[in-house]
């Protein structure tokens, strides 16, 4: 068996090529999984461009992550938009999109006051010389110490995840059914 992309471009030719497949449904099921995985991986990434182990002076700026704040939220948005019509093609979501958009707004709103007024007491920056940074490389994987989290981020994390497993079962049991008719 292959693995990486090779192997899942060799598994999708295979599922492809059986007779009577519902490729529509194939293509729309992998579209929607997609569409539920971005949230969290952007989150990931967004973790990663703020570890200073391993991006050192070039970690983001808070402007950066403010931007990265709003994208993550409108990518939530969107995909709890697609589950929530996938599984239920009956909800209304116009109505959907305005309430999960000022959950989304106030929930910003309340973490960039906890963050203004938290992050009040945290160390300045270290002054970092313009050849220093251009020359800054990250240390090898063996040398990082694991990140620790935060309370609050540890919860954000649960949540996400518990997002993404409802997520993917309503979707998968969506498909399931519409495979079966």
């Amino acid at each position: 068996m292959r693995f990486g992309f090779a192997g899942f471009c060799t598994t999708t030719r295979r599922v492809t090529v059986i007779p009577r497949a519902p490729l529509g449904l194939i293509t729309t099921a992998v579209q929607a999984f997609a569409g539920v995985l971005l949230p969290s991986s952007t989150v990931f990434v967004v973790l990663l461009c703020n570890d200073r182990a391993v991006l050192g002076p070039w970690v983001n700026r808070p402007w950066l992550n403010l931007v990265a704040a709003v994208i993550v939220s409108a990518l939530l948005v969107l995909s709890m938009v697609l589950v929530v019509s996938t599984a239920f093609p009956k909800v209304d979501v116009n109505r959907l999109v305005v309430i999960l958009g000022a959950v989304m707004a106030v929930a910003l709103v309340a973490g960039g006051v906890w963050l203004w007024y938290g992050g009040r007491g945290a160390a300045p920056e270290p002054e970092i010389s313009r050849a220093d940074r251009e020359n800054w490389r990250m240390p090898a994987l063996v040398l990082l110490e694991r990140p620790t989290w935060s309370a609050p981020r540890r919860v954000a994390m649960m949540l996400l995840a518990g997002y993404l497993v409802v997520a993917v079962v309503l979707l998968a049991v969506k498909a399931t059914q519409l495979a079966v008719r």
